[in-house]
């Protein structure tokens, strides 16, 4: 299994950048929507959980969708990161806004029906503990749906940075097997684990780049260099990256995993 406690970002980095990120997040957030309208697509149109939880609730998109797709359910937002629980709060949607740690989550046992998370458990450094975590808060028979991100997500531009200097400049993501193994030890039932591929087009890698600051998922990892990216670089990058370019414009992959787990009865 792969080892990413000395890869993946320390999570002050992801709550400080996702925070600064609150305002302009929803802006450019077309696939992190269709995402998690396709995780919410999985739950049977007659599930009906009276207490759920919004794990990793960003700015409180999905938050709000829970809130009408189960009107008469006991809604909870929880996120790292204080500038998008605080954003979320604002928006409503919830009955209770929690600042903390999908790795430690400060919810009593067996407190939830549903646990619902898209596109946030890909910055965890123990996924383990976020599985050990969910089925702790879980009652028996609860479902704790994920969608995470995994090893060739914007592979187009590691592959550019690689052409230009060899460092890292990507977010570093874990192994499809690293999933299957973790959640198949878990102790949950794995009702489906699957990786669907999702590519979008930009016109230019300045709009890329932007998109990603704007969401604040842009390069988080350790080691990543430091300092101003010098013009000769960015320039080598450009065309790099333009040898990918296909009639939509610039390619940029994303693969996505989606987890379906039941917390046995």
């Amino acid at each position: 299994m792969t080892d990413l406690a000395s890869v993946l970002p320390d999570k002050r980095q992801v709550a400080a950048s996702f925070s600064r990120a609150a305002r302009t997040y929803d802006a450019v957030a077309g696939l992190q929507r269709k995402v998690g309208q396709q995780l919410l697509d999985y739950l049977p149109l007659d599930y009906k959980p009276q207490r759920w939880l919004d794990l990793g609730c960003g700015t409180g998109f999905f938050t709000r969708v829970l809130a009408q797709r189960f009107p008469q359910a006991c809604g909870s937002a929880l996120d790292i990161a204080e500038g998008m629980l605080r954003h979320a709060r604002e928006q409503g949607g919830a009955q209770f806004y929690i600042g903390g740690d999908a790795e430690c989550l400060p919810l009593p046992a067996n407190s939830q029906q549903l646990i619902f998370s898209s596109l946030a458990v890909q910055w965890c450094e123990d996924f383990a503990a976020v599985l050990s975590e969910a089925k702790r808060v879980l009652e028996p028979g609860g479902v704790f749906v994920f969608s995470s991100l995994c090893v060739g997500t914007l592979k187009e531009l590691r592959d550019s940075w690689q052409q230009v200097d060899g460092l890292v400049h990507v977010n570093r993501f874990r192994q499809l097997e690293d999933y299957q193994a973790l959640c198949g030890a878990s102790g949950f039932s794995v009702t489906q684990l699957q990786r669907r591929t999702e590519v979008l087009h930009f016109a230019d890698l300045r709009d890329l780049t932007g998109e990603l600051k704007a969401l604040g998922a842009h390069n988080l990892n350790p080691g990543r260099p430091g300092g101003l990216t010098g013009r000769a670089r960015i320039r080598a990058l450009v065309e790099a990256y333009e040898s990918k370019r296909e009639d939509c414009g610039l390619p940029a992959t994303y693969q996505v995993i989606y987890g379906i787990l039941q917390k046995e009865a």
